[in-house]
């Protein structure tokens, strides 16, 4: 057996880099520059990867002496070299050779097969995703032998937890073309699953939001598990419920679309099914059962999907018997949220006595405020739109956004820092003026979304 050997870490400065990436010369190994920051590792060349850690100007990669190549993408916050600092897409670039694909798309008897294959970061939606998905998408829909299609997710805890945000955030602040396109063609995907022509079955056995509810939510078949956990939570990070949230949302039985897109409130197995977020309820543990009894049908119409969905929820008698969670609160969710704005809505709560108004009035006291009022706006405006629609709607919306700041600030204190204490701008509702919201809903010209 061959003895593994050492790949040295090497270090590089920016000073030493050009504009095009490419070294200029090499400091000595990471060992006699500062082995604390990041120990080498010992391992063979075939199984060698890239490392990399940014600790202000100075980028470590990893070496291989074998076939003497090496990797000299910079990153960091370097004015000059913007272009190159793109943490989560550089890091991807450099990994993609090595690591698992991010989507798996298979044929499997009558099935084209999705599988979201990223289960570290929670099968987190990335713009290399879309790619992959939306011309397999298209190029089943025509495929005879594809009768049908399946979504799932990877690793037993979430079918996806959402779109790949902290790439956006740095593609927005650098104003790198990514903060366009993700939106753009996550949408486009979006569309192409409620335009379906063949049954759609998403399999939502885990955390399920934002942008994975965009992955299933438009199917015809989205069935949940006891594992599901749904929520849209955008007003928290300074978005907006996107992914056709304007469109279904507002469909949901009285203000209860409204109240979900404002709160973020999370909804958990059965209740996402009884909402209407998912059309059937089947047990996690028959899943891979449901599965194999799927792809193994002859031609199968949308109506034999639906029997055999239909017969494993029959199966499935966990939780039947618990109540809806919201069920006591419908009536008062219909009053309460029952406003001409958003100030009305906050107003509504804090006149209220109830527990449950209180808890909802300090909910929304944590919300961007510019978020809350897009979000009251879009419901309303995609009340009477189609998907496509309300897509071309939310497409300007999202880039709002990203020329606005509370985003920022949001993914900056709910998933960098941590800290959970957002300093939004404006601070108030009041402050966040009608014309403002407004100007999120104009026209972006030739830049609109178009399918």
């Amino acid at each position: 057996m061959q003895q593994a050997q050492t790949l040295p870490l090497w270090c590089l400065r920016l000073d030493d880099v050009t504009a095009t990436g490419q070294s200029q010369r090499t400091l000595p190994p990471i060992q006699e520059v500062g082995a604390n920051v990041l120990q080498p590792r010992t391992v063979s060349p075939e199984q060698a990867k890239i490392w990399v850690k940014v600790s202000q100007n100075h980028v470590f990669y990893s070496f291989n002496a074998e076939v003497q190549t090496c990797c000299t993408f910079l990153l960091c916050s370097s004015p000059r070299l913007s272009s190159l600092c793109r943490l989560q897409r550089i890091h991807s670039h450099m990994m993609s050779s090595r690591a698992e694909p991010e989507v798996l798309l298979e044929k499997v008897g009558c099935a084209g097969v999705i599988t979201l294959n990223r289960p570290k970061f929670l099968n987190a939606l990335t713009l290399n995703m879309t790619r992959q998905i939306y011309p397999q998408l298209k190029k089943w829909e025509d495929d005879q032998e594809a009768a049908i299609v399946i979504i799932r997710g990877a690793g037993g805890k979430a079918f996806c937890a959402g779109g790949d945000i902290r790439a956006v955030t740095e593609a927005g602040k650098a104003g790198d073309a990514l903060s366009e396109d993700f939106f753009r063609e996550e949408y486009i995907l979006n569309n192409a699953i409620g335009a379906y022509k063949k049954p759609y079955i998403a399999l939502i056995d885990g955390i399920t939001m934002g942008g994975g509810v965009g992955l299933s939510v438009h199917g015809r078949f989205r069935v949940a598990t006891e594992k599901t956990l749904f929520a849209m939570p955008e007003t928290a990070i300074g978005l907006f419920p996107d992914v056709g949230g304007g469109y279904f949302l507002p469909r949901l039985q009285g203000k209860l679309g409204l109240f979900l897109a404002l709160t973020g409130f999370r909804l958990k197995g059965r209740d996402v099914q009884r909402v209407g977020v998912a059309t059937h309820f089947v047990e996690s543990k028959h899943i891979p059962d449901l599965e194999k009894e799927l792809v193994d049908l002859k031609s199968p119409s949308a109506e034999d999907v639906s029997n055999v969905l239909q017969s494993y929820q029959n199966q499935s008698s966990l939780d039947s018997e618990k109540p809806f969670v919201l069920e006591k609160h419908l009536s008062d969710i219909n009053r309460l949220f029952s406003s001409s704005s958003v100030e009305g809505i906050v107003q509504n709560l804090k006149a209220d006595d109830s527990s449950f108004a209180k808890k909802q009035a300090e909910t929304l006291s944590k919300m961007s405020p510019t978020s809350m009022k897009i979000t009251f706006r879009q419901l309303q405006a995609g009340a009477t739109l189609s998907l496509s629609e309300v897509l071309v709607m939310e497409y300007r919306l999202s880039q709002a956004c990203m020329r606005g700041c509370d985003f920022y600030e949001g993914v900056r204190a709910v998933l960098i820092d941590k800290d959970q204490s957002p300093k939004w701008n404006p601070p108030t509702l009041e402050e966040v003026s009608h014309q403002m919201v407004e100007q999120s809903f104009s026209s972006l010209g030739h830049k609109d979304l178009t399918f």
